[in-house]
């Protein structure tokens, strides 16, 4: 019987910088997408937002993240990824300053444009990193470390950007992460090595032909599809989280902190386990049980009505379980579909289909569900439960496909080193 594990190399002193500095850049980039979640009921209260509002607040950022990503795609095999990285994190920077300048609806709509535009497409170049720097067999620790960034933003940033918020007004909490991000760009200056490796491969054809070839190829679009479909869940769910915890739940806004701290400790205990797991056995059959578990709790979660503190924290906290234990296999199984030359335009594409696709979904949930005040319970926030478990199933299917191409790469590179 073939077995279905397989030994995995330990990382060089080198490569655990590489880790460290990727796991704190997509903490800012995570915490300032997902802040805006528990920021919902403040931000809706204060700038005069209806769901739908917020909905296009959420999804302005997705959408200008999927344009760039598209629009980098093409130059993103062209250049050093070390100096790409630069770039664009500079730019988020620099719109994260711009979110916490904002003073209405309108300049927070064009402040988060701003922000998607460079944001989007950090997390494709750090993709495209992690697979020229690691072999398959060690991505899945590194996603699984990579990935604990949601845990920390859940754990120090949402309830530290929580208290800030409650203390300081909303605005300092996106200053506070810019403030953190120009750290990290400093060691990102200065302990990361160019990463060039791929430029030897490259062609003389056009950024824009390279962009064609890659959207072109019917393997690299089934990937594509899996890893859009992937986000649409959190894009849906998440952004009405706060104000369906405040106004149908009855959690207190001083109690959300709590919320998102427990919640996030989950996701970091369990984030290394579930990388660790996905180098040793198939990473497919991890995802459908990630999968299967978010959708009970999903279904479960949406249709609560007010219960005590303690229960809203230990079904969360397995739920979160669920939807990140598909993450990390998804996520390392889609970097083994590209060739190397591809790579940087291949993450870039998904990336943008990524943001597209979540940028629909929180529109959509936007209509979906409704308020009739500022302070009455959220209304369909069942439906959106079931509308995301139906996606979830389908995921499972896309990613099925994913793993037989990435099985197919893997023993055609078995076979050219024999």
């Amino acid at each position: 019987m073939k077995k279905d594990t397989v030994e995995s190399p330990p990382f060089t002193s080198n490569q655990k910088i590489i880790i460290a500095i990727l796991a704190l850049l997509q903490f800012t980039v995570i915490l300032d997408f997902i802040v805006i979640s528990p920021l919902g009921d403040i931000l809706m209260k204060k700038l005069d937002m209806t769901t739908a509002n917020f909905g296009f607040t959420v999804s302005a950022y997705a959408f200008s993240a999927g344009i760039s990503g598209l629009l980098a795609a093409g130059f993103a095999d062209k250049f050093d990824r070390k100096k790409l990285l630069l770039f664009f994190y500079t730019g988020f920077i620099i719109g994260t300053v711009f979110c916490a300048l904002s003073t209405s609806y309108t300049t927070l709509l064009l402040a988060r444009i701003f922000t998607g535009l460079f944001g989007g497409v950090i997390g494709s170049v750090s993709l495209a990193i992690v697979t020229d720097l690691f072999i398959i067999h060690q991505r899945g620790r590194v996603m699984g470390f990579i990935q604990m960034a949601y845990g920390a933003s859940q754990i120090l940033g949402v309830p530290l950007g929580l208290y800030c918020a409650n203390h300081w007004g909303w605005h300092s909490s996106f200053l506070m992460i810019a403030v953190l991000g120009v750290i990290i760009l400093l060691a990102i200056i200065t302990q990361m090595p160019a990463i060039t490796k791929h430029l030897e491969l490259q062609s003389d054809k056009s950024p824009f032909l390279h962009l064609w070839h890659t959207l072109s190829n019917k393997n690299y679009q089934i990937g594509f599809a899996a890893i859009a479909l992937l986000s649409v869940g959190g894009f849906m769910m998440q952004p009405f989280g706060s104000v369906f915890l405040v106004n149908n739940i009855h959690i207190s806004q001083e109690d959300l902190p709590m919320v998102f701290f427990l919640t996030g400790l989950s996701v970091l205990f369990i984030m290394p386990i579930v990388g660790k797991l996905s180098d040793k056995v198939s990473k497919f059959k991890l995802f459908t049980a990630g999968s299967i578990l978010s959708v009970i709790m999903i279904i479960i979660y949406t249709n609560l009505g007010p219960i005590p503190l303690w229960q809203v924290v230990v079904l969360t906290m397995i739920m979160f379980m669920g939807i990140m234990s598909r993450m990390v296999p998804a996520t390392t199984l889609n970097t083994a579909i590209p060739e190397m030359k591809d790579r940087g335009a291949y993450m870039s594409i998904t990336s943008s289909m990524q943001q597209i696709a979540g940028g629909i979904a929180a529109v959509s949930a936007g209509f979906i569900v409704h308020q009739e005040t500022k302070s009455s319970p959220l209304e369909n926030y069942d439906i959106l439960g079931y509308v995301i478990s139906v996606i979830t199933l389908f995921t499972v299917f896309l990613i099925w496909r994913v793993n037989q191409l990435a099985k197919r790469r893997e023993d055609a590179a078995k076979e050219i080193e024999i």
